[in-house]
């Protein structure tokens, strides 16, 4: 039998939620899905509370994943926009919480070196990036729910590791440290 698992990314925002889905199989990535959740059209801010957690219960109950990878708020000039940044995402880590569902934050700047090998990547190289990794035909106009499948595919790229805060010089530096994972 495959060792198969799923993982759901969630890039937790107030105006536009993003989701994304991978399966791994035998260590390999599959593209499922990626979807954005539009809240800017709830003008109560307890209303799209809600929302975020039925829709990522929703999700859970659809696609029944295994691990749930979460992009963490970064700290912003706006106070109250954070508050209500970190509101979401703690809505939708309840919702994976109350299905026992394994959560991990990452900082966004984890998941830019992840995804690009760069922390300061925008999220246009990130989306391109996925692309090509994953082989989506095409990308969604908005990049938020490439963010949330960045989550994902940050803590497939991240787990089974045991060492915690290892860091690369650059390519090179991680290339020769890594040989083992480069196809010939």
């Amino acid at each position: 039998m495959a060792n198969e698992r799923i993982i759901l990314g969630i890039d937790p925002g107030t105006t536009i939620m993003g989701f994304g889905l991978i399966k791994v199989v035998n260590k390999k990535m599959e593209f499922l899905q990626l979807n954005e959740l539009i809240l800017s059209k709830y003008d109560n801010h307890y209303q799209k509370l809600r929302v975020i957690f039925e829709r990522t219960i929703e999700l859970i109950d659809t696609h029944n994943p295994d691990e749930i990878a979460i992009e963490a708020p970064f700290f912003g000039k706006n106070v109250q926009s954070m508050l209500k940044l970190g509101r979401a995402q703690g809505v939708a880590m309840a919702a994976g919480l109350s299905r026992d569902i394994p959560i991990t934050e990452y900082e966004p700047k984890k998941i830019k070196m992840a995804i690009t090998g760069n922390g300061n990547a925008s999220k246009e190289q990130v989306a391109k990036m996925l692309q090509q990794l994953l082989g989506l035909k095409e990308l969604p106009k908005n990049l938020d729910s490439t963010d949330g499948l960045a989550a994902a595919v940050c803590h497939f790229f991240n787990s089974g590791r045991v060492e915690v805060g290892k860091s690369y010089s650059g390519w090179d530096a991680f290339v020769k440290q890594n040989e083992s994972r480069i196809k010939k």
